[in-house]
């Protein structure tokens, strides 16, 4: 009897052994041929090296894993779709250290963005984690920088997308600026938040596609196409975002919220606009279009958008003589609800069209 207990207690303690040992290790990566013993620890060390020309950097985490990136991350250059990189993983600390991810923009920048000669990997970085990402700096990417896809809550912050450099004319660009579709954040899913972070770039700052629950707060967008809700394609819902005092400058748009013309079975419900500041806005101020990807046009009616509001905090907004500061544009019957923009406030532009939308109410331009 105390032979088969002996031999039962041996089982059981080799049985758990590694499973103890694999969670309290540390990972460490100086290669894509370290990442799959990494991965098996639930602290992961991502050290500087340079990712192979062609192959995505992948992360398929332990929930509860902790990663340090301690160097600098290089992609290589190879026209493809991509990703270069991709982490997937519930409950994740990500901590950036400040350490730079290059893309390496300029290899696939022609001023023509996804729909250039130049196959561009879309997107730079997918992330697929719950828990937080901080602290994260990228630069140069070939198009689109981060795509989010929600795993439970996540919170992002103190990320800085630099395509800075983008916005001068290089060899293939034929005079304009050389990075087009660097889109920064493109939030696709629940629970975001997003605060703190800067985007330098020459498309949407930050995007909402779809989602609930989502916060943006404190963000600085520069270069681009300001803060985006939308386009909205058939099927999909936003619903429940607050925008709050984020600071847009030098930006074709401020505040927009876009619709395909041909969706239809979308929404976009409850959305608050509070605190915000911008200047040098040289297209609109705030746009509300239905007419999408036209500015205005002949809008659809197949998305519903209710309840937009800028309240609880003034909301500021400068453009340039030329701009509208305000331009609705929406399908006939298809804005809806309650729209209180008594705390938005603009100057310096000219008076837009308001199409199929008499509910505002509280502001004057």
């Amino acid at each position: 009897m105390l032979f088969w207990l002996t031999l039962v207690s041996l089982f059981t303690f080799s049985a758990a052994r590694p499973s103890s040992t694999k969670r309290s290790c540390v990972g460490e990566i100086s290669s894509l041929s370290d990442v799959s013993s990494a991965v098996k620890c639930t602290t992961v060390n991502i050290n500087s090296f340079t990712v192979p020309a062609g192959e995505t950097f992948s992360l398929n985490l332990l929930d509860g894993t902790t990663v340090n990136v301690n160097g600098d991350i290089q992609f290589g250059n190879k026209t493809w779709s991509g990703p270069l990189f991709n982490v997937q993983g519930k409950n994740i600390q990500f901590n950036g250290n400040g350490h730079k991810w290059d893309g390496g923009g300029p290899y696939y920048w022609d001023g023509e963005g996804l729909g250039g000669s130049v196959t561009k990997p879309v997107a730079m970085m997918n992330i697929k984690i719950s828990g937080t990402l901080f602290n994260m700096k990228v630069i140069n990417s070939p198009a689109h920088a981060f795509h989010f896809f929600s795993q439970g809550a996540l919170t992002v912050s103190g990320v800085t997308v630099d395509d800075s450099q983008g916005d001068k004319p290089n060899s293939k660009s034929n005079g304009k600026p050389a990075g087009h579709n660097t889109d920064g954040f493109d939030l696709n899913g629940d629970g975001f938040t997003i605060e703190n972070c800067y985007i330098y770039n020459q498309d949407d700052c930050i995007a909402i596609k779809k989602g609930s629950n989502i916060l943006l707060q404190g963000n600085y967008c520069s270069g681009g196409h300001g803060i985006s809700i939308g386009s909205i394609t058939t099927g999909n819902v936003v619903s429940g975002v607050t925008i709050s005092g984020n600071t847009i400058t030098n930006s074709q748009q401020a505040l927009r919220i876009k619709t395909d013309k041909s969706a239809t079975s979308g929404t976009v419900t409850d959305v608050v606009y509070k605190g915000n500041t911008a200047d040098r806005i040289s297209n609109f101020g705030v746009l509300i279009s239905q007419s999408y990807p036209s500015d205005l046009g002949t809008p659809g009616n197949g998305v519903k958008i209710s309840n937009i509001s800028f309240s609880g905090g003034l909301t500021k907004i400068a453009t340039e003589s030329n701009a509208d500061m305000v331009a609705v544009d929406c399908g006939e019957g298809s804005c809806t609800g309650t729209w209180d923009w008594s705390s938005l406030t603009t100057s310096g532009g000219k008076v837009g069209p308001y199409t199929n939308c008499d509910l505002i109410t509280g502001f004057e331009q």
